[in-house]
Formats: structure tokens, C-alpha cells, sequence
């Protein structure tokens, strides 16, 4: 053997491990292939009649008169009806609660007359206590600003709903 043959060899020997180890990593991964799948299965269903059909019900019709009326068509920017007064009507003492402690001032039949706010009262509670509704108190009374939200201690709140104060 010569010197330019043994470095010739020396030269390969690389490439031939190179391509031992690839071959022997293909070998060890032909194992890893699955299996191909097989194939779907079919299924037939047949469905059976009913031996009895049954009888599908009739609808029945109803007499015209005997519907809802049909709602009034909606016409948009049309001008709103007027709305109920509220009833007015006397004052009915229910007895105190949170925000109507105060006293009451009642007529010979007991029938209230006026109110006078204490601490902690508040003006929807006071037409509450009376089962009136927030807005006649207002009108009944008049002087009260601020729709009732500007309520002092010692106010006097008229209940006779015949008269205004």
C-alpha cells in the first residue's frame, strides 16, 4: 500500500460510518410505520311501519269573534293620547314606617288632616303612610318646593285632600 492509498481510505472511512449509522436509523424506523386503516364499515337500517298508525288531530276552527281584536296599527310621531287623571281621594293613615314617623293631626271623625315632618322623613315615604299617590300630594300642597325632595323638620303637610296648602 502506498501513502497516497491509506489516506485515501482514511478519507472514506468518515462517509462509510456516516452511511452505516443512516442506514441502520432507516432500519430502525421502517418499524414505526402504522398499519393503513381499514376500511369504514357500512351500516343499513331499515325502520319497520307501525303496526297502528295513529290519527293526527284536526285542527278546529274558531269563530271570528271569538279571537282578540287586532291591535291598533302603530303610526310613528303620531300624537300621544292623554293620559288618566289620577283619582284623588282622601288620605288613609296606615300607620308610622321608616321615613314617616312624624305626627298626624285628624279631624273629629279621624279622618288626617295635616302631618308634621320630623327627622329622617322623606316625601314619597309620607305619601305612602297616607296611600296617596306622590304626585296628588304635591298638588295638595303646593307650597312644598322641589317636588318634595326639599322637606324641612317641622313642615306641615296638608292630608285634606279638599283643600290645598
Amino acid at each position: 500500500m502506498g501513502p497516497k492509498e491509506s489516506t485515501g481510505r482514511r478519507r472514506a472511512l468518515p462517509y462509510a460510518r456516516t452511511l452505516a449509522i443512516g442506514v441502520a436509523g432507516l432500519f430502525a424506523l421502517s418499524g414505526c410505520v402504522s398499519q393503513p386503516a381499514p376500511p369504514p364499515v357500512t351500516v343499513v337500517v331499515t325502520q319497520q311501519p307501525d303496526p297502528s298508525p295513529s290519527v293526527a288531530p284536526v285542527p278546529t276552527s274558531t269563530a271570528r269573534d271569538a279571537l282578540p281584536p287586532e291591535p291598533a296599527p302603530i303610526v310613528p310621531n303620531a300624537p300621544a293620547e292623554p293620559a288618566e287623571p289620577l283619582p284623588e281621594g282622601p288620605a288613609f293613615d296606615l300607620g308610622p314606617r321608616d321615613g314617616a314617623l312624624g305626627p298626624v293631626a285628624t279631624d273629629a271623625e279621624g279622618n288626617p288632616l295635616t302631618y308634621t315632618v320630623v327627622a329622617g322623613d322623606v316625601f314619597f315615604d309620607i305619601a305612602q303612610r297616607f296611600d296617596l299617590p306622590q304626585q296628588q300630594l304635591l298638588r295638595m300642597n303646593p307650597s312644598i318646593p322641589g317636588l318634595g325632595l326639599d322637606i324641612y323638620i317641622g313642615d306641615i303637610v296638608n292630608l285634606d285632600w279638599t283643600t290645598t296648602r
